[in-house]
């Protein structure tokens, strides 16, 4: 046989290979509460699976989680149906995933911001404190009053320790500076109140601060406008969302759920998905701050340069940055 020949057999055997593998991968992802929309942490999610399905041609099933009682069921359904690798999008679907998990021991289950330990789960988690005490610099930085603020969104250890991260960041920068700090609310509501977050928003502005970081999910977008409303800056988090607001967007504490939800999707593709915890911070590229077009002329050369440092030293482990969820404490 002409090597051409057996260049073009081999060629064959290979589209058919890869094929039957798209044929008999069946990848899902149950969004959470704020829909794969809220141009925050569901929409990064989506984001990822959209480009692993523009770049195979595999198509995913997907549902939009409205009310806590459809975790499980959705999660469930989807193991029904058997798509695999299933992603939960969000802590909340920690409990649905292990219980749906156990049942369905031959499938693959990715939880992103959760903790889940079986055979079976990938947990993919994240060091948001690491990214948060960047934004917290550069709030710091580009204050005026010496005041700035911090809108969480569930009262939860996670978002506590956003803010924990932030207000190191910004005393690391600044000793001398002010940080308020707001919960939106002790339910999954609090991720999706755009009102609220305005309100919360302007009772910090009243309190001088004018640089507002909000890790609130949909109820961010309500904070964004506010301080655009007012004159003042916002951070945004887990997407990019400096173009929300072009001129008002300081930064936005990026956190790559795009990459997790793609990478769970590609493995399971290519046959190299593992289960097991991921812990992803800025050395492995999870977390970071954003600086683009739509933020550009807010952040100088120095404060860029600064930043950028700490970054550094954060990977080099000469920063160490307290996780509020060690010990439910924010340690200075």
């Amino acid at each position: 046989m002409s090597f051409l020949k057996q260049s073009a057999v081999v060629g064959t055997v290979l589209m058919m290979s890869f094929a039957a593998q798209a044929a008999d991968d069946k990848p899902a992802v149950v969004f959470d509460m704020g829909g794969k929309f809220d141009k925050s942490f569901n929409q990064g999610v989506y984001a990822g699976a959209e480009r692993f399905k523009k770049e195979t041609g595999v198509s995913y099933r997907e549902f939009e989680v409205t009310n806590e009682t459809q975790r499980e069921q959705a999660i469930r359904k989807m193991a029904q149906r058997g798509q695999s690798p299933i992603v939960g999008v969000g802590f909340a679907q920690s409990s649905a995933i292990e219980t749906v998990a156990k049942e369905y021991p031959d499938l693959k289950f990715t939880i992103i911001d959760g903790y889940v330990v079986l055979p079976n789960v990938q947990a993919v988690l994240f060091k948001e404190h690491e990214g948060s005490f960047l934004v917290g610099m550069l709030a710091a930085m580009a204050s005026k009053t010496g005041k700035v603020g911090y809108i969480g969104g569930m009262d939860i250890p996670l978002i506590r320790a956003f803010g924990c991260g932030y207000e190191q960041g910004a005393k690391y920068s600044n000793p001398a500076v002010e940080v308020i700090q707001n919960m939106t609310g002790t339910t999954p509501a609090a991720w999706n109140d755009p009102g609220r977050g305005s309100e919360l928003t302007k009772g910090q502005i009243d309190r001088g601060a004018d640089v507002i970081y909000a890790a609130a999910g949909g109820t961010g977008v309500g904070v964004y406008q506010a301080a655009k409303d007012s004159g003042k800056l916002a951070i945004g988090v887990d997407s990019n969302q400096n173009h929300l607001h072009p001129g008002t967007m300081l930064s936005s504490m990026v956190k790559r759920v795009d990459v997790a939800a793609y990478n769970s999707f590609k493995q399971g593709l290519d046959g190299t998905w593992k289960a097991g915890v991921q812990s992803l911070g800025l050395k492995e590229g999870g977390v970071d701050w954003a600086l683009d077009e739509n933020n550009r002329s807010l952040v100088s050369a120095d404060m860029e340069a600064r930043v950028n440092q700490a970054k550094a030293d954060i990977i080099s482990g000469k920063i160490k940055v307290h996780d509020y969820r060690s010990d439910n404490k924010c340690v200075m």
